[in-house]
């Protein structure tokens, strides 16, 4: 029978609304039925794409001893982090407090006063490979509760006070109205400098500092930064490209060029269908993490536009246009929203829809043309990828395509070569021949903030490239959210799907679009957008603006009352909505000549001098708004 789950928006909750476990969705009932029966709380936290979620989903949200643990003991709680970013970020802090690490699914035991006392992210069903069983876990966590009441409200008093104050840690400098000042050196206009109240001072310093660690951690062979497992950073990538714009030195382009070509030329791009994956598990971009989600591609797209732009290197502009292609074939919805993800995994093996062998090949090609495939995107009998199962046995060994020779060999695949229509012909009739296999997963629910990113950049590609169909797609997005996503009121909504939205809209949500449609304006002006974006903006000023300490609460004043009301500025996966906001201060104030615009843009920037000093890699939104401040 299904549990209280069914009626669910989410993909992710629907995926467990045939569970034995009993799980309620986030929600004054659920908590209230946890005060009520005395009980902690068991949140799990994930997203549909997530393979680890899947994995504990089969391994344990499935079985009846586990569902018995968990139904007798907890109140049991379900959230798609996707839905409530705001949840995630609060419970994800507590369990990297509690245990060093984060990730998927993310779990935690919370007091009925929601406040946390443990956590971690995937047990096993069972102790195996050194790990604590999770049916051990919530034994051990109930007998706690029963046995250990006074200290389970002590760990959980004190995580919480070091939440509040970890949040309070990171609020430095007020603004105040900048000095303006002009000055000329070498035929070149100088940006004002403001020093604010104090002492804070908007200038290229913490700029530099992320230079100097970006050159100091770069791959030189393989490209991208650190060790595996090795992820994109496009916003990174962007601000040393637009670095090297504004002053020069070939060493950053290098970066970003060389990372840029080894990620389309390896196994984290897909070379059929187009867009990229999730990211990297080795350090040469070769296997990925086969999910594909909305952001990276909006993201990973800008960054090859721009580097288009930068070096018209014909390549970067033939990759941009795949993955916005991928985007528009495979991840958009019939009223013109994009969709969130793509799964990892299908039929219960991860990447078994991406990996091919030599015989498969054949069988679509022919001998003589699968022989040319397998030779220049190096698919072998031996393969470079085994396809373990969703509980991560092994199975088959294949080949993730990748292009042989890295850059150089990437070269035939974008018609740089003799070689071009035979391996065009043959991804073609490839991609037709994959289409037909069981495809992964898609959360097609449509997110404000992700689709927002995907505007921008198919509006800023579609005038770059040349390529209105782009624009027209954008404009239809755009058009989408400002008609399915507003409520009543007009106030704008988190998420959307099959039709019904729901959730008043967070921080980058509003920043996210309201950038999307001043890139809008400049690709296709309307004052549609224009006065939409400024809206907007007024509304992250009126709603989220933390006036005494400076900066942007990540919700809105009247959202839900939590155990932290944060301020998101670091990014994650995606931009932080203060770097968002930032960002979309400082265009519209200089489009519309906004002195107010301008003054909350800066004192933004004042307020997170400190963690952009500190956290260059963490903090690249706001420093891509402080490069732009400078430029």
């Amino acid at each position: 029978m299904p549990n209280r789950l069914a009626d669910e928006l989410s993909p992710y909750l629907l995926q467990h609304a045939g569970n034995p476990v009993e799980w309620q969705a986030w929600g004054p009932e659920a908590i209230e039925l946890a005060r009520r029966q005395d009980r902690p709380i068991f949140l799990s936290i994930g997203y549909s794409s997530c393979h680890w979620c899947h994995v504990m989903a089969h391994d344990s949200f499935e079985d009846p001893q586990i569902a018995r643990l968990l139904n007798d003991n907890f109140v049991c709680i379900k959230v798609d982090r996707e839905e409530r970013p705001d949840l995630d970020q609060i419970y994800m802090e507590a369990v990297q407090a509690l245990t060093g690490q984060g990730g998927w699914p993310l779990s935690a035991f919370l007091t009925p006063s929601l406040e946390p006392f443990f956590g971690g992210t995937f047990w096993p069903a069972r102790a195996r490979g050194g790990m604590l069983g999770f049916d051990q876990i919530l034994l051990a966590v109930a007998k706690t509760w029963k046995d250990r009441r006074g200290q389970v409200h002590e760990q959980a008093n004190r995580l919480t006070r070091f939440l509040r104050e970890n949040q309070q840690a990171g609020r430095t400098g007020t603004g105040s109205e900048p000095a303006e000042v002009d000055a000329v050196e070498n035929g070149c206009r100088e940006v004002p400098v403001p020093v604010f109240p104090g002492g804070e001072q908007l200038d290229d310093e913490p700029l530099d500092e992320a230079e100097a660690t970006a050159v100091k951690v770069f791959d030189r062979q393989f490209g991208g930064f650190g060790a595996a497992p090795k992820f994109p950073q496009p916003m990174l990538l962007q601000l040393l490209l637009r670095r090297w714009k504004r002053l020069g030195g070939d060493d950053l382009l290098q970066i970003v060029t060389t990372t840029l070509d080894r990620m389309a030329a390896g196994g984290i791009y897909d070379h059929l269908g187009g867009g990229f994956h999730r990211y990297s598990v080795d350090a040469r971009w070769l296997v990925p993490h086969f999910e594909k989600m909305l952001y990276d591609n909006a993201l990973l797209a800008g960054c090859y536009v721009e580097a288009w732009q930068a070096t018209g290197n014909a390549a970067y502009a033939q990759t941009a246009r795949e993955t916005f292609d991928y985007v528009l074939r495979d991840m958009t919805d019939p009223r013109g929203g994009f969709y969130s993800s793509e799964d990892a995994d299908s039929e219960g093996r991860e990447g078994k829809f991406y990996v091919w062998t030599p015989a498969e090949i054949a069988a679509v090609l022919g001998p003589e043309a699968a022989e040319a495939f397998c030779r220049e995107y190096d698919v072998t009998d031996a393969g470079n990828f085994e396809r373990a199962n969703i509980l991560n046995r092994a199975g088959k060994r294949g080949t993730v395509p990748i292009c042989r020779n890295g850059p150089e060999g990437a070269s035939h695949k974008w018609g740089l070569s003799p070689f071009f229509p035979e391996l065009a012909d043959a991804r073609t009739k490839l991609l037709a021949a994959r289409s037909t296999r069981v495809r992964p997963g898609r959360d097609d629910k449509v997110l404000t903030s992700w689709n927002g990113l995907m505007i921008e950049a198919l509006a800023r590609g579609g005038a770059a490239l040349d390529e209105p169909r782009y624009i027209v797609a954008a404009a239809t997005a755009a058009a989408f959210l400002l008609d399915e996503l507003r409520d009543k009121k007009g106030r704008l909504l988190h998420c959307w799907r099959q039709g019904r939205a729901k959730g008043n809209a967070f921080l980058d949500d509003h920043a996210s679009l309201g950038n999307a449609l001043v890139t809008l304006y400049e690709s296709f002006p309307s004052r549609n957008w224009l006065d939409t974006a400024t809206a907007l903006t007024d509304e992250i000023l009126a709603r989220f603006a933390d006036d005494g300490q400076g900066g942007f609460f990540y919700t809105a004043a009247d959202h839900e009352p939590l155990i932290v009301r944060r301020k998101d500025f670091i990014d994650s996966a995606v931009p932080s909505g203060n770097g968002l906001a930032a960002m979309l201060l400082l265009r519209l104030g200089r489009l519309l000549h906004r002195r107010d615009y301008l003054t909350a843009a800066e004192s933004t920037l004042c307020t997170y001098l400190d963690p952009m000093q500190q956290m260059p890699f963490a903090t690249a939104q706001l420093l891509l708004a402080l490069e732009a401040y400078r430029t």
